[in-house]
């Protein structure tokens, strides 16, 4: 049991599953898992431990934003032993070279967010990917006939704001798209010497204004729900 986690230990897989809400871990926990238990309810946090194809996993929301996940994914590596933390969330496009329903693999999370230097000491503004997960993801994709495109991405604390051009810092670093939480995520892991990855589902595109429909939100992210579960087969 940590701060904010109130599973006990054992009850926690070496590979989680993180997407951003409760009730989208609780959808994957019903739809994909078996053997369902669940382990966490802390502030209605969900988390849930189950079997997808005989391999323990285990599914819980991070909240928005690089405190958020920060907190729960720091807590799941060193107080519960995890190994593996995938990211599943969706992200707005800042460029019309993404169509929605789009897959990314984040390769290098992008930030102003003084998250990774106050925590850790990392001064840099884009953190890689840890470990070998991403390179799993693209190979789990090659092998399910899936489009999955590597890219940079901009983890900003911002969700609304009065200047809609690109922010600097994603222009630079030529981030496609912009979501809330893979820097934290990646520092964390950077400073524990763990596996990070965050594969995104493209719901929004900033420029043109387009955006998956509630009705077509859950077909859309079912791909990404199976590609993050045939990937945590390989760990």
């Amino acid at each position: 049991m940590s701060v904010h986690i109130s599973a006990k230990k054992g009850d926690i897989a070496k590979t989680v599953l993180m997407p951003g809400d409760p009730l989208r871990a609780k959808y994957i926990a019903d739809n994909f898992l078996t053997d369902v238990k669940l382990v966490n309810e802390t502030r209605n946090i969900f988390f849930f431990t189950g079997l997808y194809k005989d391999k323990e996993i285990t599914v819980g929301a991070s909240g928005m934003g690089c405190p958020s996940i920060g907190i729960y994914s720091f807590e799941l590596f060193t107080e519960y032993e995890v190994d593996t933390i995938i990211r599943i969330g969706t992200c707005g496009a800042y460029s019309t070279d993404l169509k929605l329903f789009d897959i990314l693999n984040v390769e290098h999370a992008v930030s102003e967010s003084t998250y990774a230097k106050f925590a850790w000491g990392i001064e840099k503004e884009a953190i890689l990917n840890q470990g070998n997960a991403f390179d799993k993801i693209n190979e789990t994709a090659k092998e399910l006939d899936l489009a999955v495109k590597s890219t940079n991405i901009h983890s900003s604390d911002i969700f609304y704001r009065k200047d809609e051009d690109v922010p600097a810092i994603a222009a630079k670093y030529n981030c496609l798209a912009v979501e809330m939480e893979a820097f934290a995520l990646f520092a964390n892991a950077k400073h524990l010497g763990k596996n990070a990855a965050t594969i995104l589902t493209v719901s929004d595109i900033i420029p043109t204004r387009e955006f998956i429909s509630a009705d077509q939100r859950e077909q859309a992210l079912k791909t990404m729900m199976e590609l993050s579960l045939e990937t945590a087969l390989k760990f």
